[in-house]
């Protein structure tokens, strides 16, 4: 059981209008002025739309349908107000419609700043401000009071008797704390006993006394946990803590989960908003994780931090600022797998990112300059790469033989533009075990990258579009390294690596120059072919030039030979080549100082359409385009100067779409060169790559190196569409009546990860997403399948059945399912989340409060997501 005391922080959409139903009848506009004269500041000002009768002696007037009484800041709407003048008494009440059978046109009142609130009766003294109110339904915050009896003194200290407290924001509320007697006042609601009722059942769940902040901040309160059992570690309670709801723009959250075969886990959460400037929280988790059999058990560490800011793009123009970090210790997602509801997705995760990053716009925009901190962990390998950090400085291409007064065409020469950038980094790498010991930190890099692009676009014989350029690129670094060989007796070597410290400096540069055109080509229309009128398709070839000198060289100082013991250079038994090594090899920036290039580069980009007829057109002149491909582009390279190998490898992507619903993308590289067998003594050992052609083998097609495409389909949707409408249609409900930063921050939490709550406007929904990757590398095949499929639908307009899973193709079976049914209880949830088979077998049983904001929408959180409106 999941239930937040005393928090009331969401926002309710409920209409006063929709409870009390008032005729219709036509309003009469006149208005009576009462003649008592006891208060000569205010006057009691009175209307009705039916009829206002006074008695014979004219002390007490009767106002029928629609009645009205105002008297200073006591405003009384009701379908029946009687005043007595003389006792200066004004009763209201509703009447019951003698077709419906409904109590309609109840009292509504408000004094001074209070808000609205409803009654089925009441009395009001107009000279002593007292007043005794009968079956009140009235909002304070995200509370709702309501039923019982209630006196108001002339203080505005309010008595109140049998009165429910719920945050249900019905009139006859689901669930509530009963309060047997009580005082308010204008901070505070002090209470005796209380005893909480469901569904019109009393509990035993009882406190001798309550206190309630009239507050519009956030409350604090206890979080109950989630019972449930998982298979290796058996019965848990999950997240029981404490909610500490410190202001509109700051909260907390402490949770502690723990098992029986003793492992257990605590959790601190934090939410902050600051309204159009920024937004974000932080989650720091530790976890103690015993495994395996009892008396033997594995007893695991684990941590995670996380942080996540956004800052709003209007708060600081030309400026931003984001966060997104999540660390965590490399079997953390394994070992706290019931927190995130078993989502095989979090417990494989084998890679965490994290990023802290500032941008801004200087000198006019002339200049871009953006800075970031980033953090990459495997955890399968426990390798882990720091950017610590790293930063930009761009420069706008600019033209600087051209003038903003030019008048006529551009000459040659203003057409060159000319660019500059300039990054800077310090990098470490290393095993997150060393990461800050000695031999951890020796692993810095740091440097400068400049680069300077010249060029220069026109257009020749109207359809070709030439491009004239180079590129100068120089690189700073303050660590370079050294290579130290031992030669052995069979031709074989050794190297070890040292590391110095010191600036060094290299600059290379290349020329280009390229040329691009469409070519365009149609069908004739087809007659016999149905809808299908015309094929069309679009190819642009480009051809690009591409030459630098050689700057691996080892004269050039780049490069250095590789030398053995004896100062003699080391030759590679393959190649027959002298060994070289870049010292720039394991710098932070190692630069382009390839050898002597001449390369010709190709790329071919296709684009077919089929034009059809649309069958809702009866003019027989409409029609519309489906795309069948999108980019199917070719590319690749031949370098005249290279000795061998002179022509690349063919890589090929693109995107298919054969409905509105379903699209393909696939890509995949064609190798041109035969593979020949490598021996040892006669043996074969592996496949190496030959520097023959494949049709100097007789074969007719390159060899297939690499191919894979995926898809996904989802066969609702209109779900989308669906969900967005109702969150468009809520948001504009609240920004009518005042958006205050925690709801503005709800409907954000909503907006931001929709697939965090389950949607019950939506019946039905159904998506599948499949990969295939295939690879042949010298001859080694490998076949990679991928599917996983996820849906859920309404098994009543209450009840929601949703699934997870996919299907392991190497194994022939399905991965572990998730299952869960949810229950909206409107103003409650409950949910029952269960895996079947598998490693983490398990279940668990949820019921929880639910804030108004999803009570209008219609949704239920999920499991396994943090959320401060649980």
């Amino acid at each position: 059981l999941t239930l937040a005391v005393g928090k009331a922080n969401a926002f309710s959409r409920f209409s006063l209008q929709q409870v009390i139903q008032q005729d219709t009848s036509k309003r009469d506009t006149s208005k009576i002025k009462s003649k008592n004269n006891s208060d000569l500041d205010k006057k009691v000002e009175y209307k009705a739309t039916d009829s206002v009768v006074m008695s014979k002696d004219k002390n007490i007037i009767y106002m029928y349908g629609n009645a009205r009484v105002v008297y200073g800041d006591f405003e009384l709407d009701a379908d029946y107000i009687r005043y007595d003048q003389k006792n200066n008494v004004i009763f209201a009440s509703g009447r019951t419609n003698p077709k419906t059978k409904r109590y309609v046109g109840r009292p509504i009142f408000k004094s001074g700043t209070e808000g609205s609130a409803i009654a089925d009766s009441l009395y009001y003294n107009s000279a002593t401000t007292r007043a005794k109110v009968f079956g009140v339904f009235s909002q304070q915050d995200d509370g709702f009071f309501s039923g019982g009896q209630s006196k108001k003194q002339a203080d505005n200290e309010l008595h109140i008797k049998n009165m429910m407290y719920s945050t249900c924001n019905l009139p006859h509320p689901h669930f509530g704390l009963m309060i047997s007697k009580g005082i308010a006042t204008e901070k505070q609601i002090i209470t005796g006993p209380v005893y909480m009722i469901i569904e019109d059942v009393p509990t035993p769940f009882a406190l001798p006394f309550a206190f309630f902040p009239k507050t519009n901040k956030r409350t604090s309160g206890i979080l109950l946990p989630t019972p449930g059992e998982d298979a290796s570690r058996g019965f848990f309670l999950q997240n029981a803590g404490y909610y500490l709801g410190l202001n509109d723009y700051w909260d907390a959250k402490i949770l502690g989960t723990i098992y029986t075969n003793g492992s257990y886990e605590g959790t601190l959460s934090s939410n902050y908003i600051q309204r159009y400037k920024f937004n974000g929280n932080i989650n720091i988790n530790y976890a103690n994780s015993r495994n395996g059999i009892q008396g033997q058990e594995n007893v695991g560490k684990n941590f995670r931090v996380g942080w996540s800011h956004s800052q709003n793009a209007n708060a600081h123009p030309g400026s931003t600022f984001t966060a997104s970090v999540n660390l965590s210790s490399s079997t953390y997602y394994t070992a706290t797998a019931a927190n995130s509801s078993y989502d095989q997705s979090a417990i494989a995760q084998n890679v965490s990112t994290s990023s802290i990053a500032y941008s801004k716009v200087l000198a006019g925009g002339l200049f871009n300059f953006s800075t970031a901190l980033s953090a990459n962990q495997t955890f399968s390998t426990k390798q882990i790469d720091l950017q610590l950090p790293q930063f930009n400085l761009n420069m706008s291409t600019i033209s600087p033989f051209d003038s903003k007064d030019r008048t006529g065409e551009q000459k040659w020469y203003q057409k060159i533009t000319v660019g500059y950038s300039l990054q800077g980094n310090n990098s470490i790498s290393t095993k997150d075990s060393i990461l800050f010991k000695p031999e951890g930190l020796r692993q810095l890099k740091s440097g400068f990258s400049h680069n300077i692009p010249i060029g220069m676009n026109f257009t020749l014989l109207k359809y070709l579009t030439f491009s004239l350029g180079g590129t100068y690129n120089e690189v700073w670094n303050f660590q370079t390294i050294d290579k130290r060989y031992t030669k052995y007796t069979d031709g074989t070597y050794t190297f070890r690596t040292d590391t110095l410290t010191g600036f060094k400096r290299a600059g290379s540069y290349n020329l280009s120059t390229s040329m691009s055109t469409k070519v365009y080509g149609k069908s004739k229309e087809f007659k016999n072919l149905g809808n299908i009128q015309q094929l069309r398709h679009v190819m642009t070839p480009s051809v690009s030039f591409t030459y630098s000198p050689d700057f691996a060289d080892p004269s050039v100082g780049i490069y250095k030979y590789g030398l053995d013991q004896n100062g003699q250079r080391i030759r590679d038994l393959s190649t027959g080549r002298d060994v070289t090594y870049s010292i720039f090899e394991q710098s932070a920036f190692p630069g382009s100082f390839g050898g002597r290039q001449a390369s010709i580069g190709f790329t071919l980009d296709n684009t077919t359409e089929l034009k059809v007829r649309s069958p809702k057109d009866t003019t027989g002149t409409g029609s519309r385009k489906i795309p069948i491909i999108q980019g199917l582009t070719f590319s690749g390279s031949y370098n005249f100067l290279q000795k061998t190998r002179k022509l690349s490898d063919i890589s090929f992507s693109g995107r298919s779409q054969f409905t509105d619903k379903l699209g393909i993308n696939y890509n995949g590289v064609l190798n041109p060169y035969l593979l020949r067998d490598s021996t040892n003594n006669g043996v074969f050992v592996q496949k190496l790559e030959d520097s023959r052609y494949f049709w100097q083998g007789g074969k007719f097609l390159p060899r297939l190196q690499s191919f894979g495409f995926s898809f996904d389909y989802g066969f609702n949707a209109d779900a989308v569409k669906k969900k967005n409408e109702n969150y468009d249609n809520l948001k504009g409900q609240v920004e009518k009546q005042g958006m205050t930063p925690l709801k503005s921050e709800q409907l954000n939490a909503i907006n931001r990860d929709p697939n965090a709550f389950v949607d019950f406007n939506i019946p039905w929904n159904f998506a599948f997403q499949y990969s295939f990757n295939y690879s042949n590398i010298l001859g080694v095949s490998q076949i990679t399948n991928t599917l996983n499929f996820n849906g859920d639908f309404n098994l009543t307009p209450k009840w929601k059945f949703t699934f997870n899973a996919g299907y392991d193709f190497k194994n022939n079976g399905l991965t572990p399912m998730n299952i869960a049914i949810y229950r909206d209880l409107h103003c409650w949830d409950m949910s029952v989340n269960w895996i079947p088979y598998g490693a983490y077998k398990s279940y668990s049983v949820t019921i929880k409060v639910k804030s108004s904001i999803l009570q209008d929408l219609k949704l239920s959180k999920r499991q396994g997501f943090y959320n401060t409106y649980q």
